[in-house]
C-alpha cells in the first residue's frame, strides 16, 4: 500500500506511525483508517519490531476523531458507518506489541478513543483530551464507551461522554486515561525512553500479558459491532445530520427539535 495520509517509519526496534493530516487536525477519513489499519498489522507481525508508536503530525492534534467534510450521514470508507474504526480499534488490541499514544496536542473524539485503546498514552503538557459525539451527532457505542469505563472508572466516563468538557493532561493523567505527563519538548525524547525500556523486556511475556489483559474486555468488541449497526441507523437521522451540519455552519445545533 501507498499511504497518503500517514507516515510510516521504523528506527531501533520502533515502529513509528503518524496520521499525517496537520491540515485537518489528524481528523480520520476512511482511506486514513484503511492505511493504519495495514501499517499496524505490517509492525505487529515484524519480529524486528518491539513496540509501535500511535502519532499525529504537527504540533496542534494527535487526532481529533472523524472528518466531518468526508461525512455525509455516513463517511467515505467501507465499514458499517463508512469508516473501520471496529478493523482499526481491533487490530490496536490485537497486535502482540505495546502501542503508545504519544499526544501533542487535541486528543478529541475518536482521537480520545484511539487513545483509550492504545497500551499506554504519553501526553505532553499542552495535550487536550475530550469526547464531542453528542455536540455533533455521534457517538461511540464499543470501545470508546465501554472501555473507557474500565480505565477511567463508570462516573468519569458518562461524564465525558454526556457533557463533552475538555480535560487537560494533568486531569487525564488524574483520571488514568494518561500513563505520564511531560513538557511538550520532552516528549519525544520520553517516548524514546519508554521504548527503549520495553525493548529490554521479553517480547513473548508482553505478548502473553497483553492478550491476558485484552480477554477480560474481549466481549466488548461485540458490543461495538451491535452498536456500529445501531449508529449507522442514527447518522441517517434528521437529528444526526443536524449535529454534522451546525459543525459544518459553527453554530450550535438544535437537536431537541427532532427528537420524539
Amino acid at each position: 500500500m501507498t499511504y497518503e495520509d500517514i507516515l510510516y517509519a521504523v528506527r531501533d526496534g520502533v515502529a513509528y506511525v503518524t496520521i499525517n493530516r496537520p491540515e485537518k487536525y489528524n481528523a480520520f477519513r476512511g482511506q486514513t483508517c484503511e492505511e493504519l489499519i495495514h501499517a499496524f498489522n505490517a509492525a505487529g507481525w515484524d519480529r524486528k519490531i518491539g513496540v509501535i508508536v500511535l502519532a499525529g503530525a504537527g504540533d496542534k492534534a494527535f487526532c481529533t476523531g472523524g472528518d466531518q467534510s468526508a461525512h455525509e450521514g455516513q463517511y467515505d470508507g467501507r465499514g458499517t458507518i463508512g469508516l473501520p474504526l471496529e478493523d482499526l480499534h481491533s487490530i490496536i488490541r490485537d497486535v502482540p506489541k505495546p502501542v503508545i499514544a504519544k499526544v501533542q496536542g487535541f486528543a478529541i473524539g475518536g482521537g480520545n478513543v484511539l487513545c483509550t485503546v492504545c497500551d499506554f498514552t504519553i501526553a505532553g503538557e499542552k495535550a487536550v483530551f475530550g469526547q464531542v459525539g453528542p455536540k455533533v451527532g455521534s457517538v461511540d457505542p464499543g470501545f470508546g464507551t465501554a472501555f473507557l469505563a474500565r480505565v477511567v472508572g463508570e462516573k468519569k466516563a458518562r461524564e465525558i461522554w454526556y457533557l463533552c468538557r475538555r480535560y487537560s493532561a494533568q486531569e487525564a493523567l488524574a483520571m488514568g486515561l494518561v500513563n505520564t505527563v511531560v513538557p511538550n519538548e520532552e516528549l519525544d525524547a520520553e517516548v524514546e525512553r519508554w521504548c527503549a525500556e520495553i525493548m529490554e523486556r521479553s517480547p513473548t511475556a508482553i505478548a502473553i500479558a497483553k492478550r491476558s489483559f485484552n480477554m477480560d474486555t474481549e466481549h466488548q468488541r461485540g458490543i461495538a459491532g451491535l452498536g456500529m449497526y445501531a449508529l449507522s441507523l442514527y447518522y441517517d437521522t434528521e437529528e444526526s445530520k443536524e449535529g454534522a451540519a451546525a459543525f459544518r455552519e459553527k453554530r450550535k445545533p438544535e437537536f431537541r427539535k427532532f427528537t420524539r
